[in-house]
């Protein structure tokens, strides 16, 4: 009956039955991650609006076209005094048209720089956007293989609790035979209600686990699946090798922000130099005082500023000082990389070599119970006995399958590192 209530409990936290048939792989939570996520959504904007950062860069080549338009009214029209004659040159009342069109011919690089740097600083919201799905990946992949290990520790606090719960009916058989005290029935019963907290732990690791997932991948909180086993052993990277960081897409997006820099630095020293420019312009008055009302004009001229205020100085002076900064930074960031690598290589040699010991020491435990119990039954051993051989077996399949899922989410953190998930 008790076993009954167990399994009822189980399905009804987890979810299965009829509506968890369906199989999800890991491969399909990723592609579900990558399409859902508001995250990189938002990501994609900002790389639209850096890549629109380029066309306005650019369109410093292009002539810029002004329309100005208008009704003047004047309480008294302009007028000229020859003597003590008056002479107006202007109605009081007029409408005007002014139509300007300016071209840069020559800039010493100024556009140019501003251009590239653009271009550059594009590539890095790119670079972000990818280091932002790595990132995802790997929390997808955290999430799936959570999901996995507490269904194996549920299942393992599940024969724990079978397990109490066949040592309770021998210890209350003994009782009633007057074999063993009234202590080992009580201890027996105590260690029955703690296998099942600790089956209701794993449970409920099991449904955070699946709410989380169900989070990253953007699909009802509700949802359950079957998730498909895609255990294998990883090969152990070398750990003596450079590590090539090329693929990393945060460090590729600090570098594109330093040579970002560079061209912001070219761009602030283009103001000393002057700007070679070319002008057309149309105005038009409707003034019935003068003969030409329409004056077109032409002009190729040369301007540059003289004095602003220092201003010129402390724009190069900054731009010097955030190519430093991103330098830094970046540097930072390749130390950062380098520890997260080495950090997820020994997680994988360690994992490994827990899941390699636990695989022994689940057999032995199994053997242990065995001869703890019969003991038990024959009223050699006591009860004492019995329980902490079956918590050091449920301890080792513990250790076991947490080993055996930390390795995979070991040997995902050093693809991240790499930038290859």
């Amino acid at each position: 009956m008790r076993r009954a209530l167990i399994i009822l409990a189980l399905t009804a936290l987890t979810g299965t039955g009829a509506a968890s048939a369906e199989t999800l792989t890991l491969q399909e939570c990723l592609t579900k991650a990558a399409a859902s996520s508001r995250g990189l959504k938002a990501s994609t904007h900002d790389v639209a609006i850096a890549q629109e950062q380029i066309s306005i860069a650019r369109s410093a080549r292009l002539p810029r076209v002004d329309l100005q338009a208008g009704y003047t009214a004047q309480l008294d029209p302009q007028a000229v005094k020859f003597g003590n004659i008056v002479q107006e040159t202007q109605d009081a009342r007029y409408p005007f048209l002014n139509l300007t069109i300016y071209n840069t011919l020559y800039d010493f690089g100024r556009t140019g720089a501003r251009e590239a740097r653009a271009r550059l600083q594009s590539d890095a919201a790119q670079f972000s956007h990818f280091g932002q799905e790595q990132d995802l990946f790997l929390e997808v992949v955290r999430a799936y293989f959570g999901i996995l290990a507490a269904e194996k520790l549920v299942g393992a606090a599940n024969d724990e609790v079978v397990q109490m719960t066949a040592h309770q009916k021998t210890a209350q058989a003994l009782f009633e035979e007057g074999v063993v005290t009234r202590n080992d029935l009580l201890q027996a019963e105590v260690r029955v209600a703690s296998s099942r907290q600790n089956l209701y732990g794993a449970l409920n690791q099991i449904e955070n686990g699946w709410l989380y997932l169900n989070y990253l991948t953007g699909v009802p909180a509700s949802y359950r699946a079957d998730l498909q086993e895609q255990i294998e052993t990883p090969p152990l990277p070398d750990q003596q090798a450079v590590p090539d960081l090329s693929k990393r897409a945060e460090i590729s997006a600090l570098r594109a922000l330093v040579n970002a820099d560079e061209h912001a630095v070219k761009e602030a020293k283009s103001d000393y130099y002057p700007e070679i420019f070319a002008r057309f312009g149309l105005d038009y008055l409707d003034n019935s005082k003068v003969r030409e009302q329409t004056i077109y004009a032409a002009t190729l001229g040369l301007k540059v500023n003289l004095f602003d205020g220092a201003a010129k100085e402390a724009r190069i002076r900054q731009a010097v000082e955030s190519r430093a900064r991103d330098e830094e930074r970046m540097r930072d960031l390749e130390d950062r990389v380098r520890l997260e690598l080495s950090t997820a290589q020994n997680d994988m040699k360690v994992a490994l070599t827990r899941l390699k010991v636990a695989e022994k020491a689940i057999e032995q435990g199994r053997e242990n119970l065995r001869i703890t119990r019969d003991r038990y039954q024959e009223k050699v051993g006591t009860a004492t006995e019995v329980i902490d051989a079956q918590t050091l077996l449920t301890q080792t399949r513990t250790d076991y399958f947490r080993s055996m899922f930390d390795l995979q989410v070991a040997a995902a953190r050093v693809k991240r590192a790499t930038g290859e998930l």
